[in-house]
């Protein structure tokens, strides 16, 4: 098997600009400075699993502008393999536009570009088909959705692991049906747990845990985690850190745990490492400046 997971979500290069107001209409305001970093929900996981020494791909599509380059560089500073990501002669790769006011409070825009308009043809389909892991996370737009169905019903041998996030959640349990039943570990945060089934998060892992899903890992923020297989269940405690930016602790999380599993740890350590990447990312700005490496696991 060439990889340990594959990743399978929009690239966007994720612009932050400071600003002294969130401007409402009518109103303006000045932005005091602006940052430039790459992200995406399974790049992030992605590089977070390269970061300790995974071997890693990736499954998504960029243009051919500035903003695609960065974000492809990125990755292969990172040791991510880019072979399986399209290059598109046309359109604009993806942007997140984010205005930070002084309390921290936050505005996004997404700018999705090509990443909805990834289709089978893009996928290759050997490439998907060569990892222990494929990697799930949300689009913006119907088309790549579909096309991330499409892709799954040819996998018969892969791993699926499904972070959906707020905006799949938003399509309900019934339009997300046939990925739940397929994921082996499903990631969702105790919010989207309750917004997905209508129960707090113990009953409702118990749904999916029903509808197929092997391993559920709630994550549970300043709380840790709850993770279970139907066997058995742990509540796990968050390290105490001093979070400067949580940006991407989700994201980092699912990283930790994947890497336990594929290591075959059980699943109580797959949470304990899951927080422990988490928190070591929230102590830096920025989704992956603070992912650690494989020599800060082994002093766990």
């Amino acid at each position: 098997m060439t990889f340990d997971l594959v990743g399978f979500g929009a690239l966007n290069l994720d612009k932050l600009f400071k600003v002294n107001i969130i401007a409402k209409e009518e109103q303006e305001g000045f932005v005091k400075t602006v940052t430039e970093s790459p992200g995406g929900s399974a790049a992030n996981t992605t590089v977070g699993t390269a970061r300790l020494e995974l071997k890693t791909g990736y499954i998504g599509k960029v243009a051919k502008d500035r903003e695609g380059q960065i974000l492809l560089n990125e990755f292969k500073k990172e040791g991510v393999d880019t072979t399986g990501i399209k290059v598109s002669k046309t359109g604009r790769s993806g942007t997140v536009m984010g205005f930070v006011d002084p309390n921290g409070d936050r505005a996004l825009y997404v700018d999705p570009g090509v990443n909805d308009r990834i289709n089978v043809k893009d996928v290759k389909m050997d490439y998907v088909s060569d990892t222990e892991f494929l990697h799930i996370t949300s689009f913006v737009g119907e088309k790549t959705f579909r096309t991330q169905k499409k892709v799954l019903k040819q996998l018969l041998d892969v791993k699926i692991s499904f972070d959906p996030g707020i905006l799949y959640i938003s399509k309900g349990i019934n339009g997300l049906k046939s990925i739940i039943e397929q994921s082996t570990v499903m990631f969702p945060n105790a919010l989207e747990l309750m917004q997905l089934t209508g129960k707090e998060y113990k009953e409702g892992a118990k749904v999916l845990l029903d509808l197929g899903v092997e391993i559920v890992a709630v994550k549970l923020g300043k709380q840790g985690c709850y993770v279970t297989d139907g066997n058995e269940d742990h509540t796990i405690e968050a390290y105490k850190v001093k979070a400067i930016d949580t940006t991407g602790a989700g994201d980092a999380f699912c990283a930790g745990f994947l890497y336990g599993l594929i290591k075959e740890k059980d699943l109580y350590e797959c949470g304990r490492i899951g927080n422990f990447v988490a928190s070591r990312c929230v102590q830096k700005m920025g989704a992956r400046t603070g992912l650690p490496r494989l020599t800060d696991l082994k002093k766990l």
